[in-house]
């Protein structure tokens, strides 16, 4: 299976071969690896009546029996070459066409292939009353290549390989460029005009009195020592030249390196001491020396110090933006050690100790609604190192606190041993869910990821290991060995289906890892040799880390990931901190830091300190910080064991929402769920608490909405005639509102990204607007005869936007949200889909709930139904997969809700799904 990375690798060398004129490898490459169909390539043979070659070029992206379009294309080509066969009166090559060739398609239509063989009974083909417009031979080519580019389109096997990457001029040559200015920079004594006549071993600039050493003016490549933007640049006469435009190498680029090799740490000044982009260098880097020369750092790698004075007012404008004000205080109780905000319920807010309590806070209403010690729930199942550990000595803190991206879940690291996970049935409802001892010493931190469609967390340790955890089962999935020292932290995140994760460790190294057992893949130094954290912002665009060293001297800066290199510097650090600072993230634009007895800030795009704000005082010397969702509110640790809310204008108008309307969601827990609670040992001079503290939640207060001023609301219009609103929901991403008409017009409306709205996402202060392409094209779904107010339109969104599958009482048609490109129609009625629902996990499948009462699963990438389910008596009214477990829910109109839950089959597999319905 081909992987992302080499997926890049052979793009690039694609457009390599078709640079150099290789036109024949070129397409050997594309139908070999199966990436890319080049519809001009495949046009040309058409035309040119080349059917052998059409037919092999085809082979390396589908087969006849594949799919239903697949067998259409086949037998269109096949059909066109018997038809010229005969118009040559070659009787010969037809019979053997039709044996060979033709005979495939009797199995499917038997009556098809009797009528094309008594077309060998005629003198002319032509008197066939079907036939009987056809011309010549280039005119049935065109036509018939007309008919099978709708057909390729229309194919999903072909979704996806039609259009070639936009890959700026020359992207292979540019990072062999990039390799060997590195490869130079490394050089003992690097030389003005270096002799490198080989891309087969690294480059090394030999010494003077060396005998091979040739530097002429003749050379096969030649670089200059100077650096520009950090890379040497090639001589004008070189074979490699970089574009003249700046080049970023993707993600992959640096990522991975040869999986079999180690690759020892390059250690720098200022930067992160790799290398510029690590893909490029094929055999591993040198040893960290420190004593070797190293090339300095670019200037304008680092900000220029101060701020335009014609930027005043708006550095006035976003410090509105900040949570400034202290909006609430909350006494834990004790020393406050991690944090972290609901995902969605955004005034909820776990708090973790230094005598190992987690709570859970309430903040607009200052209510306690949990409150909980640390106890191992099965000292039977723990190991005896961690018995002896907590026999020497009793105490244990909160090193971590965390939620689950749904926020079902969440995650507690404790200093010593043991990973505990709590499932969240709302307002003070936890369950415990899972127990790992999972290291030896502190379980430094986790975080929640999800590589291969099934959540899972990572956690790491003072035993100097990262290891990846099942939430389902508890079962351990990877260990990563590599670090020399504890690893502080580590930062999950993906990019074009790629997963992996960074680890920083105590001694400053920076390591990132794919879920593999490959080892490392690159590796660098925090700036300063820091401990340090990593961080993306909320988009994922962006990269981050803060740390501190060992006296006290601190650095934030954002990485150029693609390059390894440092981007930017924040500034502001003035005096040495106490401990190890913590940083978060907001709204894609700001940075807070805890640090100074303060909370400092700075906008993402300036290195200058933007705001100091000291909370009212009474703040430790590095608190600890934590943000909402969207950046309304900020949770800050304080003296006397208390926990301030700092809050922005709408943070403040958020909590009296809540104040007034509590939104907690609660959901039923299951009835023999076990509930275990424990008391832990506690410091004499703490007040012992019960294992237990609940605060009950009051009531909630239902506010009428009586008057107008009580709401905002805004009216979406179209440009062109539709009809009453069927159906319409919000988009995953919040930034657009989509809405299907009884006449199965598709109607979609995008927040754009401006100074009214910075976050791009959906709110009443803006207006969104209605997207449209330049083509014209609407979404239109398949109508069925008769008044389209008597049909019941549906559709399903997929989790990233990209697809929407809808049905208004016809067929069901498949539309790219990208283009509004109607991709395949399949399953006429009858009967009718009146529900449909997309996998989570694999946009391939989908829940079709019918008129009949009945549900199909259908794969459409297969074009085919692997399962038809039965227990409703009425029509199917919804439909939705569990995101967590192998679990389908119906609802129908006869009032009984069904569970279909997916046995121990292969992914994806629903041949054994089993189907309760109950009232």
């Amino acid at each position: 299976m081909t992987t992302s990375l080499s997926r890049d690798l052979i793009f690039l060398i694609l457009q390599f071969l078709d640079e150099e004129k290789f036109k024949e490898t070129v397409h050997i490459l594309q139908k070999e690896s199966g990436l890319f169909f080049s519809m001009k390539y495949f046009e040309d043979l058409i035309l040119g009546g080349k059917w052998e070659e059409v037919e092999r070029y085809l082979s390396g992206f589908t087969r006849v029996d594949d799919n239903r379009y697949s067998m259409k294309i086949f037998f269109e080509i096949r059909k066109q070459k018997y038809l010229e066969a005969l118009d040559k009166h070659d009787r010969a090559m037809a019979v053997k066409i039709l044996a060979k060739d033709l005979k495939v398609f009797s199995s499917f239509n038997k009556d098809l292939f009797r009528e094309i063989t008594q077309l060998l009974t005629l003198d002319n083909f032509r008197e066939n009353e079907q036939l009987s417009t056809y011309r010549d031979a280039k005119t049935a080519r065109t036509i018939m290549l007309g008919e099978l580019k709708k057909l390729i389109e229309a194919n999903p096997l072909f979704c996806d390989k039609l259009q070639f990457p936009n890959i700026k001029t020359s992207r292979l040559r540019m990072l062999i460029n990039q390799s060997l200015n590195w490869q130079h920079s490394l050089c003992a004594n690097p030389r003005q005009n270096p002799d490198i006549r080989t891309l087969m071993v690294d480059h090394n600039c030999r010494n003077s009195t060396d005998p091979y050493t040739q530097l002429a003016t003749s050379n096969q490549f030649m670089v200059s020592a100077q650096r520009t933007e950090g890379f040497i640049p090639m001589c004008a006469n070189g074979p490699f030249q970089p574009a003249s435009t700046s080049v970023q190498a993707p993600l992959s680029a640096w990522l991975t390196a040869p999986l079999s090799m180690n690759h020892p740490v390059v250690s720098g000044g200022g930067s992160l001491g790799g290398p510029s982009n690590l893909a490029a260098v094929s055999k591993g880097l040198v040893d960290s020396d420190m004593s070797k020369p190293r090339v300095s750092a670019v200037p304008d790698r680092i900000m220029p110090p101060g701020i335009n004075s014609s930027q005043n007012g708006l550095q006035f404008n976003m410090t509105e933006e900040l949570p400034r004000t202290v909006a609430r205080t909350l006494n834990q109780g004790s020393l406050t050690t991690s944090m972290d905000f609901h995902p969605t319920q955004q005034t909820l807010l776990l708090s973790g100790t230094n005598i190992g309590e987690i709570s859970l806070w309430e903040v607009s209403s200052r209510e306690k609604l949990v409150s909980r010690n640390f106890q191992v729930w099965d000292i039977g199942a723990s190991s005896m190192t961690l018995k002896a550990a907590l026999i020497k000595d009793p105490f244990v803190s909160v090193r971590r606190i965390l939620w689950s991206p749904d926020g079902y879940l969440f995650g507690v690291a404790y200093s010593k041993h043991m990973l505990q996970l709590y499932t969240y049935f709302g307002g003070n409802d936890i369950r415990q869910h899972l127990e790992i001892d999972s290291h030896i010493g502190a379980v430094n931190d986790l975080a929640f990821c999800n590589p291969y469609k099934q959540l899972a967390v990572i956690t790491c340790g003072d035993d100097k290991t990262i290891k990846v955890w099942d939430v389902a089962t508890g079962a351990n999935m990877y260990t990563f060995e590599g670090h020399e020292a504890s690893v502080h932290s580590v930062c999950p995140h993906n990019k074009e289906n790629v997963h992996f994760f960074f680890s920083t460790s105590v001694d400053g190294k920076i390591k990132a890892w794919l879920y593999d057992t490959m080892g490392s893949k690159v590796n660098y130094y925090a700036p300063g040799c820091s401990c340090a954290a990593m961080a993306y912002s909320a988009d994922g665009k962006r990269l981050f880390s803060c740390g501190t060293t060992k006296e006290g001297e601190s650095h934030m800066v954002e990485w150029n990931e693609n390059e390894g290199t440092v981007k930017r510097t924040y500034q502001g650090f003035h005096n040495r901190s106490l401990g190890i600072v913590q940083f978060d993230t907001a709204k894609n634009r700001f940075l807070a830091v805890g640090d100074d007895y303060s909370i400092k800030f700075w906008d993402m795009e300036n290195c200058i300190l933007l705001m100091t704000v000291d909370a009212e005082g009474g703040l430790p010397a590095s608190p600890r910080i934590r943000f909402n969702k969207e950046g309304s509110l900020l949770a800050v640790s304080a003296n006397d064991n208390k926990i301030k809310i700092l809050a922005t204008v709408d943070g403040l108008r958020l909590m009296r929402t809540y104040e007034t309307h509590s939104h907690i969601a609660t959901r039923p827990a299951p009835s023999n769920a076990p509930v275990k609670n424990g008391d832990s040992r506690k410091p004499e001079d703490t007040k012992p608490k019960s294992t237990e503290e609940v605060n009950p939640v009051k009531a909630a207060k239902v506010t009428e909405i009586s008057t107008s001023a009580q709401f905002r609301s805004l009216k979406l219009s179209a440009h062109f005639e539709a009809d009453k609103i069927g159906r319409l929901v919000y988009t995953y991403t919040g930034n657009a509102i989509l809405a299907l008409a009884f006449n199965a017009i598709y109607l979609l409306w995008k927040w754009p990204q401006n100074d009214l709205n910075l976050s791009g996402k959906a709110t009443t202060k803006a207006a969104p607007q209605l997207m449209q392409p330049a083509s014209g094209i609407l979404m239109t779904n398949h109508l069925i005869e008769g008044n389209p107010v008597e049909t019941v339109p549906c559709f399903a969104l997929s989790k990233n936007d990209s697809y929407v599958m809808s049905a208004s009482g016809g067929k069901i048609t498949l539309f790219n949200m990208m283009t509004f490109k109607k991709m395949v129609t399949f399953m006429s009625p009858p009967p009718v889909a009146t529900n449909l629902a997309f996998h989570p996990q694999d946009n391939n499948i989908i829940a079709i709930g019918m008129e009949d009462s009945t549900v199909y699963i259908y794969n459409v990438r297969l074009d085919e139904v692997k399962s038809k389910l039965r227990g409703h008596s009425k029509r199917i009214t919804g439909l939705a997969f569990s995101p967590l477990l192998n679990i389908l829910v119906s609802s129908g109109a006869d009032a009984q809700e069904g569970h279909l839950q997916q046995g121990q089959t292969p992914r994806y597999s629903f041949t054994r799904i089993r189907h309760s319905c109950s009232l």
